[in-house]
Formats: C-alpha cells, structure tokens, sequence
C-alpha cells in the first residue's frame, strides 16, 4: 500500500510508498523507525482516518475487507472496534471531552460486546484493571488526568471489542518502566489468545519484550522485515539503518545516527538512506528493492562460523 497527500500548489508527499506485509491470528508485528517516517499514517489508512487531501493505492484487507476501499459506512460499522481495535497516539484527541472514562467505557461494552446495564458498571472496572487504568479514576474527565492515564484509559477502550486485529500506535508514550511492561505484556496476552497485534513504537525494549517478528520504515518505506530473535539477537539486523537504531541505544554502543532524516516531500532519487550511510556507494543512486527481507543494496551478510 501507498498513500500520497495532495499539497497547496500541486505538490505531492509520499508518506507511505509501497508497504507490504502480512499479519497472522497469535502474531505480534512491531513497526519502528524515527519519527516522521510514516508509521501512523500507514495505521490510519487501515481504518479510513485520513484527511480529504489524502490518496491511497493497493490494497489492505481484513476478513476479506479491503479497507482502503470500504466505504465509511463499513468501516464504521463493521471494521472500527469489531476487527480492528486502536490505541492510539493522541488519547486526548480520541477521548470525549466532556464524559467520564466511566462513561466511555460503559457505552463501548454495550455497543461491542452486548454487556447488561446491570452488569456494565462491574465490566468498567475489569475494562479498566486490564490496562492498568486505576479504577478510582474512572469518574475522572480526560482533563483531569495525566498524559500516561489518558493513555491507559485509551488502551482500556482499544481492548474492550477483543477485535481480531490490534492497532496499537505508540502505546507505551508517557509511561514508567514498569507500566511499559505491564502494558506491552498485557498486548501481548492479546495475540497470543488467537488475535493479531500491530504495534508501532518508538520503545525497542518494549518491542524487543513481545515482538515475533520486526519491521523497521524508513522516509515511509518498509527497508527490513525479520524475525524479532533474529533482529534484537545474532546475527542481528541487516539493513545499516536497523543496525544504526539498535546501537543508539543506551544499554548497547550509544551511538546515535548521524545527520537527519529527509523531507517526505523531498526525497532523494536513490536510496533514502544513503546520505547517512557509511556503506554507500554509486549504486545508491538508484532505489534499491526489497528482496528477502531487506531493501538495501549493501546490506550486512551473516558471518559464517569459522570451521574448526
């Protein structure tokens, strides 16, 4: 799948370009990569949330719903909540104002799951405790609470529908260590009881703790797709920007990558990455394809053991 934004003037912004993977019952795909890569833009066209200046091509499909082209109606009615389950970003832009967590929560598990309104008040509470949501909060307006509140009582919502498909972008935001795993291992009950997890992330701690296998996006480009063992373990990654994300963290070289990111709008002709890259040759003029597993044309090979 693609998705382009039509800008004033005629300009165009390639904010995903031609993402393909799968996704199975049981299974956790975590989608990294720095900021402004296109990670919540591609979730957003899963469920049809994009603005009128967008365009999407290929396809996505769900229970043989192809959700960039359903129309509102279905993706309302029959995709939001009861296939796909979203945890999203903003919670403060995706939580009602004006009514209590309580009251969020008690209308979701009468619409997806068919809770008696004698038993919803009980069924808000165990909502709630699922995704670490303090129960004493749950009169509370989303004004009144912090920003990793805010982000639980999204996560409590996200979960009531059991849908078959989690979205789950940057859930861990505003969060201590310790409800960063609380949180991730609780999404991660959730695939493993038969449903498929998608979890984009910033956190590869948190990604390296569920995740089966790894998709690592770069200027809306996927550029490496492997298993998490693999990925986090040896031989480790292959892509040289997969490699450079891992050994920024604090707790392996703390090496960061160095230069910035390019514009979507403004994107070299070659190899997005290779201004960055200390492997990069003239054949990055040309945009390399992705062939197993990686899009790179100076990708890392294992190395062999040496034979006794």
């Amino acid at each position: 799948m693609s998705v382009r934004f039509r800008m004033r003037g005629g300009r165009h912004i390639a904010a995903v370009s031609g993402a393909s993977f799968d996704l199975a019952a049981g299974e956790c795909l975590t989608l990294v990569g720095e900021s402004g890569c296109g990670k919540s833009v591609l979730a957003s066209a899963l469920l049809g949330l994009l603005p009128g200046n967008a365009q999407t091509s290929g396809t996505a499909t769900i229970d043989s719903i192809d959700l960039l082209a359903a129309d509102e109606r279905t993706l309302a009615r029959t995709v939001r909540g009861r296939r796909i389950g979203l945890v999203p970003q903003s919670p403060a832009a995706h939580l009602t104002p004006v009514r209590t967590v309580r009251a969020q929560l008690e209308e979701t598990l009468r619409e997806l799951t068919g809770t008696p309104r004698a038993d919803l008040r009980a069924a808000a509470v165990a909502a709630a405790k699922r995704a670490s949501f303090p129960p004493e909060l749950l009169d509370h307006h989303p004004h009144e609470l912090s920003g990793g509140q805010a982000q639980r009582a999204a996560t409590a919502l996200a979960l009531v529908g059991d849908a078959p498909l989690l979205l789950a972008d940057e859930p861990t935001t505003g969060l201590d260590r310790d409800l960063v795993d609380r949180t991730v291992d609780e999404l991660r009950r959730h695939a493993d009881e038969g449903r498929a997890l998608l979890m984009i992330t910033h956190d590869l701690a948190a990604a390296e703790r569920i995740a089966d296998r790894v998709a690592v996006m770069y200027a809306g480009r996927i550029v490496e797709l492997a298993d998490a063992e693999r990925f986090f373990g040896d031989p480790g990654p292959r892509h040289p920007y997969a490699r450079g994300l891992l050994a920024a963290l604090p707790e392996r070289d703390f090496t960061p990558i160095p230069g910035l990111p390019p514009e979507l709008g403004a994107l070299p002709d070659g190899c997005a990455f290779a201004a960055r890259c200390d492997r990069a040759t003239d054949a990055c003029a040309a945009v390399p394809r992705f062939t197993d597993g990686v899009a790179c044309h100076h990708a890392h090979v294992p190395e062999e053991p040496a034979r006794a």
